[in-house]
This record gives structure tokens, C-alpha cells and sequence, in this order.
């Protein structure tokens, strides 16, 4: 019987109870939004680590390991904004759920778009969550603080 991370985590820590921290990928180009989430997730205690690229592009790089990204983490977690320059959003989205290295990683859509047709289409694309950002700060401090009721502090990703 093979044993998942997180247990071998919880013997290696001596106790059942502790999540361990899983690597979070932002893709947001909104420099502001980028810092306004890793800060708020700092804040919420979340133990998790938070990688950040700017576009479309880069999240495929990154969940791909390539260029730049030929040592970056396999997260456990895509936050993921629509609007991106270069590969929006659904494209990522889709190329991920098409790829069998990449269908497995939850992803949660945080977007400041009310469009019906993007809350729609992020689902039929396999979106695992879809969260408007707010206009007003604190209600978005309060939604990403509260990012890690969705589950990412007990994430576990499948054995590969």
C-alpha cells in the first residue's frame, strides 16, 4: 500500500493532525491584486507557498517546467485570473484539464468578471472554484483569507 505525502508528513512529524504547506501558483497580471493576495494569504496563516507570473504564457511554462521554470514546484493549487495577457485564462484552464500531467491540480478562478458566460465556461472547462474579486478591499482581504476553507491547508494531490 503506498503511503500519500501528507501521511508520510504526519509520521515524519510524530502526530495525525498538521497540514503540511502545498506550493500555490497566482497567475494574475494585476501587480496590486498579485501582491493584495500573497499578503492576505501571509496573513491568514496559510503555510502554503505562493509562486506569481503575470500571464497566460508563464502558467504553462511554470505547470510545465519549462525555460525558466525548468525547477518549479508542482503546485497544488492554481489561482487564476480570466483576463491575462497572452493566454487568457480559459486557455490555461483548458490546456490544463486537457493535459494528463496537469488535470489533476484544483483550480479556482479569482476574477474581477461578473459575466455569466465566464462563470459558466470556467466550470464547463473543469474549474474547481470561481471567485469574483470584489471592488471593495476588505471583502477581498476576507475572501482570500478565507481561501483555505476551499481546502488548500489539506490538499492532497493524487500519487504520481
Amino acid at each position: 500500500m503506498e503511503t500519500s505525502a501528507r501521511e508520510q508528513g504526519d509520521a515524519a512529524a510524530g502526530s495525525v493532525a498538521g497540514p503540511i504547506p502545498i506550493e500555490i501558483l497566482l497567475v494574475e497580471d494585476d501587480a496590486g491584486d498579485a501582491r493584495l493576495v500573497e499578503l492576505t494569504l501571509e496573513k491568514a496563516t496559510v503555510t502554503n507557498r505562493i509562486h506569481t507570473v503575470d500571464d497566460g504564457a508563464k502558467a504553462i511554462e511554470f505547470l510545465l517546467k519549462q525555460g525558466s521554470f525548468a525547477n518549479s514546484p508542482t503546485p497544488g493549487l492554481v489561482l487564476l485570473d480570466l483576463m491575462l495577457p497572452k493566454k487568457d485564462g480559459h486557455e490555461v484552464l483548458a490546456e490544463m484539464k486537457a493535459s494528463d500531467d496537469l488535470k489533476h491540480i484544483p483550480v479556482v478562478v479569482l476574477t474581477s468578471s461578473k459575466s455569466d458566460k465566464d462563470l459558466l465556461s470556467s466550470y464547463d472547462l473543469k474549474a474547481d472554484g470561481f471567485i469574483n474579486k470584489p471592488l471593495d478591499l476588505n471583502q477581498f482581504m476576507w475572501i482570500v483569507g478565507h481561501i483555505d476553507s476551499f481546502g488548500i491547508t489539506i490538499v492532497e494531490l493524487p500519487p504520481r
